[in-house]
């Protein structure tokens, strides 16, 4: 397995992740028992996989949970990354009610997720979605703060525009930023790649097989429903001229 440096940081993964959110309940119909997806997460390491990606809000709670314990056994072996950023009121009542980047609130969202993931520190924490609410300079000084306090090494942002980028990286440095990047969606090309090579931060892509496009499972755009999660797929709201043209490019 080939490794790849996030951006300048020194922090290095495998240049093929695993991202476990269809792993366990919350985002779809999780194919096999919790046993069987513990088994997949450590067969993975074995095939010399060092990535993983998770989020408080997958489940939520139990994605965290099932990564926490199927990677406890080799975790000096793996980069875990996970993410906060989503209103969630307690354990009890787990459903997400909006956005929440407010600084007291992400220092309550580490711990939890700390415990979760069975882990000292989180190797790259990402915030889930940007907060207009919250100034993106809080975010990062705020990351910041629990990276010298030793709760998480590396800060990274999901879904952000340039500009944001630009303002919470001269707070604290970006590692990486992960973003939807395929085939079928070739947009960051037009801002975002080059914005992040400038500023020396990774890119994480996420759906690079276009969310099943590019399978070729999917045959029908039409044919798609609301569930699916192919359905809000960018390639999904483009017209078949220009889908065939992002194919091909």
């Amino acid at each position: 397995m080939q490794k790849r440096q996030l951006g300048r940081s020194n922090l290095e993964v495998s240049a093929l992740g695993l991202g476990c959110m269809r792993l366990s309940p919350g985002h779809g119909t999780v194919a096999g028992t919790r046993q069987e997806m513990l088994a997949l997460i450590r067969a993975a390491v074995e095939r010399r996989v060092t990535f993983f990606d998770t989020a408080e809000v997958y489940g939520p709670f139990v994605n965290e949970e099932l990564v926490g314990e199927a990677l406890a056994p080799m975790r000096d072996q793996v980069v875990i990354a996970t993410k906060f950023g989503f209103q969630i009121d307690s354990e009890k009542d787990p459903h997400p009610v909006g956005l929440n980047s407010r600084p007291e609130y992400i220092k309550e969202t580490v711990e939890g997720s700390l415990r979760r993931l069975k882990v000292d520190a989180i190797d790259l924490f990402y915030q889930h979605r940007v907060d207009p609410n919250v100034p993106i300079e809080d975010v990062a000084g705020t990351v910041k703060d629990l990276i010298h306090e030793g709760n998480v090494k590396h800060f990274g942002l999901s879904e952000a525009g340039a500009q944001p980028i630009r303002r919470a990286h001269a707070i604290q440095p970006v590692a990486a930023l992960q973003s939807e990047y395929s085939l079928w969606w070739k947009r960051p090309e037009e801002e975002l790649i080059p914005t992040l090579e400038e500023l020396g931060i990774g890119l994480v892509p996420f759906s690079p097989l276009g969310k099943g496009f590019s399978r070729g499972r999917l045959q029908k755009t039409r044919s798609l429903t609301k569930r699916t999660i192919a359905a809000v797929s960018p390639a999904s709201r483009l017209n078949p001229a220009r889908r065939i043209a992002l194919w091909w490019i």
